[in-house]
Order: C-alpha cells, then sequence, then structure tokens
C-alpha cells in the first residue's frame, strides 16, 4: 500500500475522532447539567460552525471525513490490504461500504455548510416520511433495526476477540502503558458503540412492527432515552465517557495503525 494512501486513512482517522471526542464532550456535560448538548454528527457540524473560526474549522473536519470515507469505499472496492474474497471478508467490505456512504454525507454536508449551501440543523429527521409508512418502507426499517442491532452486537463482540494485534504496529503495542491505553480506550468505547447501537436497532424493529415510524429514534434522541431511565444522568455520562475513550482509540489507531 502506498504512503499517500495511508496518509488519508489516518487523516480521516483523526477526523473521526475528533467527530466522537465532541460529541463525547458535549454529552457528558449535558449528563450532569453541565452546559454541553446531546449531540450526533449532525449537531457537531453545528457546533462547529458557531466557535470563532468556524467556517475554517468546518472544512478542515469535512476534507478529514471525505478522507475517511474515501479510505472506506477504498476498503470497500480495491481491497488495499489484501482481505480476499470469503464470507468473512465480503461481509467486511460491505460495512467499509456502508461506513464509506455515511461519512461521505457527513464530509459533503460540513463542506456545504461551511461554504453556506445548507444547513445541519434544519434537516427534518425524516419519521413523517410517507415512504416510511408504506409496507416495504416499514419492511425497510426492520431490516435496517436487525442491522443495527447486528452491528450493536459485534462491537461487544470486538470486545472479547479482537486483541488488536493484526491493526497496530509491533511499536504500539511494545510499550505496556501505551497498549493498555489502546485496549482500555477500546473496549470501553466499543462498549459505547455497542449500547448505541442496539438502542436504535431496537427503536427501528419497533417501529417496523408497530407501523409506526415516529418510534424511531436519532443518536441524540438515544441519549435522552439513556438519561430518562433509571440513574439516567450516571447512565449518559457512562455512555458519553465510553465515547471519548472511543475517540482515544481511534486517535491511537490513526497514529500506529499498521497496514497490511
Amino acid at each position: 500500500m502506498n504512503n499517500k494512501l495511508k496518509n488519508i486513512a489516518r487523516t480521516g482517522l483523526v477526523a473521526k475522532g475528533v467527530i466522537y471526542a465532541i460529541i463525547g464532550i458535549l454529552t457528558f456535560l449535558a449528563a450532569f447539567n453541565l452546559g454541553g448538548q446531546k449531540a450526533g454528527k449532525l449537531q457537531v457540524i453545528d457546533f462547529l460552525e458557531k466557535q470563532t473560526f468556524g467556517k475554517v474549522l468546518l472544512i478542515i473536519i469535512a476534507l478529514g471525513l471525505l478522507c475517511y470515507a474515501f479510505w472506506r469505499l477504498t476498503q470497500a472496492t480495491k481491497d488495499p490490504e489484501s482481505l480476499g474474497t470469503n464470507k468473512k471478508a465480503k461481509v467486511k467490505k460491505i460495512g467499509y461500504f456502508v461506513s464509506g456512504l455515511i461519512y461521505l454525507g457527513i464530509g459533503v454536508l460540513a463542506f456545504l455548510d461551511a461554504i453556506g449551501f445548507a444547513n445541519s440543523s434544519s434537516g427534518s429527521s425524516g419519521k413523517n416520511s410517507s415512504f416510511l409508512a408504506t409496507d416495504f418502507g416499514l419492511t425497510v426499517l426492520g431490516i435496517v433495526g436487525v442491522i443495527l442491532v447486528g452491528v450493536g452486537i459485534y462491537q461487544f463482540t470486538r470486545i472479547k476477540e479482537d486483541k488488536f494485534e493484526k491493526k497496530f504496529s509491533v511499536k504500539a503495542l511494545s510499550e505496556q502503558k501505551r497498549k493498555k491505553t489502546i485496549y482500555n480506550s477500546a473496549y470501553f468505547g466499543l462498549a459505547s458503540r455497542g449500547v448505541i447501537f442496539l438502542i436504535l436497532g431496537f427503536f427501528s424493529i419497533k417501529a417496523a412492527f408497530t407501523s409506526n415510524p415516529n418510534e424511531i429514534k436519532t443518536t441524540t434522541e438515544v441519549f435522552s432515552f439513556i438519561e430518562e431511565s433509571s440513574y439516567g444522568s450516571w447512565l449518559l455520562g457512562i455512555v458519553a465517557a465510553g465515547l471519548i475513550a472511543y475517540a482515544i482509540y481511534t486517535f491511537m489507531l490513526a497514529k500506529y495503525r499498521r497496514f497490511n
């Protein structure tokens, strides 16, 4: 793999880490009424826009996210790390492709927002879409829900099975303190992501079975759902801290990732 593609991947991972760090910090502060807000990826774009030199920040993060999207789509279509063509590899490539499309959309939105052609906070969640209310739309919701639950379960599976030897360089894992940081941040971060995906999937499936698209929840609404449960503020704070941990893991991955 050439150095240009490696640098694109590392740049993209840094941008992804920044997004998760902001989501985690803002949500953690909101959980304990210290300011902040319950935020998803789109709310991060809005948050960045409001900062000093917000347009510049948006352009920088947009370029980073586009790098990440390019890396994921390259993984899906060009197989730069020689994953192969077996069933497991094909599933991974499908995941990379979907991830690439999602971050491509967020990156484009951030860029358009920076140059004044979009407004990240004005969009509708689409819950009242007539398409989602049709039989076909509800079927799609159910399938998406099952996929999200599967992704959530996969996050927890990685906590148990993924030892990271294939992802990180020998240098990264040779120093005990650094290795501990990588492992702990990954375990905590993946667990938080798993919880979020499971809840998103549950409500998507519920929307399909009840024929009510309004049951769908966004990431910010998932945070509100957690907060409204018993010990909600503490649970939300733990999930938010986990997302900060995931950001740390992503930053470590950006610096020490081994490309096969």
